[in-house]
């Protein structure tokens, strides 16, 4: 749906809005809560749209004023007015880049180290922590599904939910190799280290999207959850591993206190993965998708990270790129994801 078309866009809000009167509609909490959040997001956009053309209504006016009266105050008031409406227009056509099928959706992010040992599994965990960052900055909940720590330092993996409209519409972006080049604080001489780190982004599978899974084609493995404590710690034999045997994926969660919300979730993860595949090939076997799989190495990473000997970060398809390299690791990603929603649409 186009962000512009403003008449569908009140259509679809006016739809939302009788299912609210239907009898029943408030016994369904979860649907009722999806609903809810899309009429808020529609209202969002539709006030967003009216107050930019307002804006612009009032800047012919005021234009016709200044050239009728040509006082100097009123021209700079004017300019200060066309670029706060250029500012927040180029904001609403980022929005109109998020029409793909799945964009509205949460996202489901895997981090996982390349080779390289603690070095690699310390840039894991930090890209984890800057995209916790990038969602709490934006308004999203972070739900950790899966955590899996490294033998002395970082992750060996994790999984995490990012909850609200549009997470996965602005992270699919962020999928691929991460490389980071520093002088790494494990390495006594002091030398410089290139690390990699892939990341996985996939849209969280809704009820009324439909994968068939054959249970014949599961193995479910239950587990007790390891970690040093705190929130990645669960002491209950809850944990749950999923292995979809067709194609080998292997899903795991023990973010939740009982086993049959971890079976739940990671059903939910396997969903997912299953519709990535059939997205991107439209193929039943696995072995057709092996040859687009990136090693986790040199000459496949889409963005650069150098701490030394200058700093920069760098993105290799869209070629923006920043020099403040902590501001990007504190989670400020939107130029980033901005540049390659413009980037992928050309």
């Amino acid at each position: 749906m186009n962000l512009f078309d403003i008449l569908k866009l009140k259509e679809k809000l006016q739809e939302l809005e009788n299912k609210t009167t239907q009898e029943n509609f408030w016994l369904d909490s979860k649907n009722s809560t999806e609903t809810l959040k899309e009429m808020n997001e529609l209202k969002s956009k539709i006030e967003n749209y009216e107050k930019i053309e307002n804006s612009l209504k009032n800047v012919i006016e005021m234009n016709s004023l200044a050239e009728e009266e040509k006082e100097e105050s009123l021209e700079e008031e004017l300019m200060h007015s066309i670029q706060d409406i250029q500012k927040r227009i180029e904001k609403l056509e980022i929005h109109t880049l998020l029409s793909e099928k799945y964009d509205s959706h949460s996202a489901i992010v895997t981090i996982h180290p390349g080779a390289g040992g603690t070095e690699s599994c310390d840039w894991a965990q930090m890209l984890y922590r800057m995209y916790t960052r990038w969602a709490t900055a934006n308004s999203y909940q972070v739900k950790e599904l899966d955590y899996l720590e490294g033998e002395e330092a970082g992750i060996k993996s994790v999984t995490f939910l990012v909850e609200g409209f549009y997470a996965y519409g602005y992270l699919k972006g962020e999928m691929g190799v991460h490389r980071l080049v520093r002088i790494s604080p494990f390495d006594s001489g002091g030398r410089r280290h290139t690390s990699f780190a892939s990341v996985e982004v996939l849209p969280e599978i809704t009820e009324d999207i439909e994968i068939e899974i054959n249970p014949e084609d599961l193995r479910i493995d239950t587990y007790r959850a390891s970690g040093a404590g705190g929130q990645h710690i669960n002491k209950t034999s809850s944990a749950v591993r999923i292995t979809h045997l067709p194609t080998n994926i292997v899903v795991a969660c023990q973010s939740e206190r009982s086993q049959i919300q971890n079976r739940e979730t990671a059903m939910k993860m396997l969903k997912s993965k299953l519709l990535d595949l059939k997205e991107k090939e439209q193929k039943d076997k696995i072995e057709d998708l092996k040859g687009n799989q990136m090693d986790i190495a040199w000459g496949s990473q889409i963005r650069s990270y150098v701490f030394c000997p200058y700093t920069m970060v760098k993105d290799h398809r869209t070629n923006f790129e920043v020099g403040n390299v902590q501001a990007v690791m504190d989670g400020e990603l939107n130029a980033f994801m901005d540049a390659y929603l413009k980037w992928k649409r050309t």
